[in-house]
């Protein structure tokens, strides 16, 4: 088994000013990485701004000898993601890694929700990580590499109270990787995601006496294994915290098949609705075309 790194590798960290992204950018950075630490420097619901947070952590690589350069667009917009690819081209020549870690919380219930809240949440997580890599992918597809890691949560793979906003936010980046995952496949591009529970000015006060036990520390070796040149891990979910690491995933069930050609009523769902449900002998598609496979199979007999 060999040392993982990087060999000059150029990476976007986004959200890297502080906790999840500050662990992922000095240890890329460690092992090898050239880094575009980015921060619009805010707050935790995303006001504000300020140089300061990404500043610091490019002060750390240099001091420990690697090579980092600052950003402080927002990538909340599409003149934004484009600035931050172009300051890892600008700087280093090329961008090779992205890890779309930017984030922010506006929580409330359900019923509460202002739109503006609602927007704000979609912008900088969703919209954030599709300004970032789409002129990435570009990059990394004309070079015949790439790697990008999305950040969701467990709110949004399994709901949380009082995050519908971000729980929304967050599902989406699952479908935004998965086509990633599926259109670069050629380019040898990977895109995976994960579903960290750590520490961090986010969720600090949710997580209570648990939060010293989740430090970020303790997630970063897992992007920095999915991110390295020889993992051709794609088209995944992690869940990632406290030192342990699980596969997420979306099943099919076999399901109940009423017949080729026959009608069915609602009366006949509700009769089946357990064979419906039952997760035995699931599948896990890698597509939408092996989705319809199934269902092809089922229908041809």
């Amino acid at each position: 088994m060999t040392d993982i790194v990087y060999g000059g590798k150029v990476a976007i960290v986004t959200g890297a000013g502080g906790g999840l992204g500050r662990c992922h950018a000095l240890t890329l950075a460690e092992r090898g990485a050239r880094v575009v630490v980015n921060d619009l420097g805010g707050n935790a619901d995303g006001s504000g701004s300020g140089s300061s947070m990404a500043d610091q952590v490019v002060k750390e690589i240099i001091a420990a000898g690697g090579e980092a350069v600052a950003n402080y667009d927002s990538v909340s917009t599409s003149d934004g993601g484009e600035a931050i690819v172009q300051s890892a081209i600008d700087a280093f020549g090329g961008v090779d890694i992205v890890i779309n870690n930017a984030g922010i919380l506006r929580d409330k219930s359900f019923a509460k929700i202002e739109p503006a809240d609602f927007d704000i949440l979609i912008d900088v997580h969703l919209r954030g990580a599709f300004h970032v890599s789409q002129p990435a992918f570009k990059v990394m597809k004309a070079n015949g590499f790439g790697r990008f890691v999305h950040t969701t949560s467990a709110a949004g793979l399994f709901g949380n109270f009082g995050q519908g906003n971000y729980a929304a936010a967050k599902t989406g980046l699952v479908g935004l990787s998965n086509v990633i995952a599926i259109e670069g496949a050629k380019a040898n591009i990977t895109s995976n995601v994960i579903a960290p529970i750590a520490k961090s000015r986010l969720t600090e006060d949710l997580l209570g006496p648990i939060a010293d036990a989740l430090q970020p520390e303790l997630v970063t070796p897992l992007v920095a294994y999915l991110v390295s040149p020889d993992c051709q891990l794609t088209h995944e979910i992690f869940s990632v915290g406290g030192g342990r690491i699980a596969r997420v995933f979306l099943g099919l069930t076999p399901g109940w098949f009423a017949g080729k050609g026959n009608q069915y009523t609602p009366e006949d769902v509700q009769a089946n609705i357990e064979q419906i449900r039952d997760t035995a002998d699931f599948v896990i598609p890698g597509s939408v075309m092996e989705e319809t496979m199934a269902l092809m199979q089922v229908l041809n007999g």
